[in-house]
């Protein structure tokens, strides 16, 4: 069996997600943690038995020579962790939302293609088994011709004075959130289901406010397939 050599940095809420699944394949051995808080990095080394921790990017990428890195932090850091990684001709997998801006996410993009390194962006919505029934309903043509297609999302933990302070706390700094953080989920969603998007039309707007970006919306999409569907 060839083994992959991991190594990850952050260990923020979701990160829990990540190293319980990289946990359950065989195929992965996780050689490293880094995080900027020694501490909380160290405990969850100790959780699942990784023999080093660190509180440099650069210096892990470079001690540990990992055959892939898991980038399990927020935008701002991204841009910055994928240089480190392409000049060291290790793949990574990237959290979304990928990078602050659409300049940022080309720039990325452009390093690692061009030196051909692997970029993958987790985007994990798609692979939940409810949208893989649906994917081969549509696939089959068990629902018929599609016309248009509805999502009504309404989280309770974004609302009032302590909105997301328990579980992620930036989120009410992010200057561009209720898309780029929370309703890319279903903008890759709906393209897994109906295909590439011709055009969108997005009202946004700010109701909590303590939430310095929008929180929000409603989008309407058309599809090259001819289905329209509304994220609201």
């Amino acid at each position: 069996m060839n083994i992959i050599r991991l190594a990850t940095v952050g260990t923020g809420y979701f990160s829990q997600f990540h190293y319980e699944a990289w946990d359950r394949i065989e195929e992965v051995q996780l050689v490293s943690i880094c995080n900027r808080n020694l501490e909380a990095g160290q405990r969850m080394a100790n959780q699942y038995s990784v023999a080093s921790v660190y509180n440099d990017f650069a210096k892990m990428i470079v001690t540990e020579k990992p055959d892939l890195v898991d980038i399990i932090t927020p935008p701002e850091t991204h841009l910055e962790y994928i240089k480190i990684a392409v000049a060291n001709n290790v793949g990574m997998i990237c959290q979304k939302p990928f990078c602050q801006n659409l300049e940022e996410a080309e720039e990325a993009t452009k390093l690692a293609e061009d030196a051909g390194v692997l970029l993958v962006i987790h985007e994990n919505f798609r692979f939940q088994p409810w949208y893989g029934v649906i994917k081969k309903k549509l696939e089959k043509n068990s629902l018929g011709d599609v016309f248009q297609a509805q999502f009504r999302l309404r989280p309770g933990d974004g609302q009032g004075a302590e909105a997301y302070l328990e579980r992620q706390p930036y989120f009410q700094q992010m200057e561009k959130f209720l898309i780029h953080e929370t309703g890319i989920h279903w903008v890759d969603t709906f393209r897994f289901l109906f295909g590439e998007v011709t055009s969108v039309f997005a009202r946004l707007r700010k109701l909590n406010p303590v939430i310095a970006g929008e929180d929000s919306g409603i989008l309407i999409f058309e599809f090259e397939s001819g289905v329209q569907a509304i994220f609201d």
